[in-house]
């Protein structure tokens, strides 16, 4: 039975991808986090034949070196990181700490000889787009946030490691996801959340900004499949939904959806770190999915019925 590490694994995306590795009954997983986000409440029913837990900082040398000097680990999905562009701009020290858990992973990774690292990216490194759709092979470099600047530099590390010490990887650029889990400071939560209670719904500036939204069923059928069948070995893929809507028509959108009385208010334009676009080129991710990806309709419908 291979053994797999998941750091962040009581978060959103990381709590969806055990469950999901688990159901096959071909891994044995170790979970790990600082619950700074993740939640108890996101970990699989108790199983200790299956899978165990470590409460701890992949950012922490001592942590990470006794978890991963027993766990003798197959494959690492290094899924920790400070997520949320609120939390992020306001605490960019603690994004710029995140630098340590990846030099942690993959010092470790490559002493211990895990066979591949798939890296959580974010579409935050393509900055400002030059072009749309966002090709896996354009990157700009033209944010200076620290969460950007830190996801660019932690795919530098993945391709430094593989070029001199041989060690395979996977870069998921993850875009804005969302499904059953996710934490309130992300868009599509926030929204249905204010729009369930009839309270007003709030976006920043005059809300024509677009973004594109992949559901977790889509996120976690991708990135399981590039491990289980092997595709994507030292490669980049965006992990997104390609289709575009506005902010201010998502919250339209959600408003319809859920009966809601709310009003939109539009507050001032971040001075920062909102794009005005976000469009992933899908072909790769398209390739390991065997069906179409699902719409935002679609998706919406088991998101709102979670947080109700």
């Amino acid at each position: 039975m291979e053994r797999i590490l998941i750091t962040g694994g009581a978060g959103f995306i990381g709590s969806w991808l055990a469950e999901a590795l688990l159901k096959t009954g071909r891994y044995h997983l170790t979970l790990l986090d600082n619950l700074s986000t993740g939640k108890r409440a996101h970990l699989p029913a108790p199983n200790t034949s299956s899978w165990s837990w470590i409460e701890g900082d992949a950012n922490h040398r001592p942590t990470m070196e006794a978890c991963m000097g027993d766990g003798g680990f197959d494959f690492v999905f290094h899924y920790a990181a400070v997520v949320g562009v609120q939390r992020t701009q306001e605490h960019p020290m603690k994004v710029l700490e995140d630098i340590d858990g990846l030099k942690n992973i993959l010092d470790l990774s490559h002493q211990h000889r895990v066979k591949r690292v798939f890296l959580a990216s974010s579409s935050e490194v393509y900055g400002e787009p030059v072009e749309l759709p966002q090709h896996e092979e354009t990157t700009p470099l033209n944010s200076r946030l620290p969460y950007a600047v830190v996801k660019n530099l932690g795919e530098v590390m993945l391709r430094a490691y593989h070029k001199e010490y041989g060690l395979p990887y996977t870069i998921f650029r993850f875009f804005n996801t969302y499904g059953p889990r996710q934490s309130e400071d992300f868009v599509i939560t926030r929204f249905v959340q204010q729009a369930l209670r009839h309270a007003p719904i709030t976006l920043y500036g005059d809300g024509e900004q677009t973004r594109t939204f992949c559901h977790i069923s889509d996120n976690i059928e991708a990135t399981t499949a590039a491990m289980m069948q092997g595709h994507f070995i030292n490669d980049v893929v965006n992990i997104g939904n390609p289709n575009q809507i506005s902010i201010r028509a998502l919250a339209e959108h959600i408003i319809a959806e859920t009966q809601s009385r709310s009003p939109i208010i539009h507050l001032p334009a971040l001075e920062d770190g909102d794009m005005q676009r976000r469009q992933p080129d899908t072909r790769k991710m398209e390739q390991l999915l065997p069906r179409a990806l699902k719409s935002l309709q679609e998706g919406l419908k088991d998101t709102i019925a979670y947080l109700r």
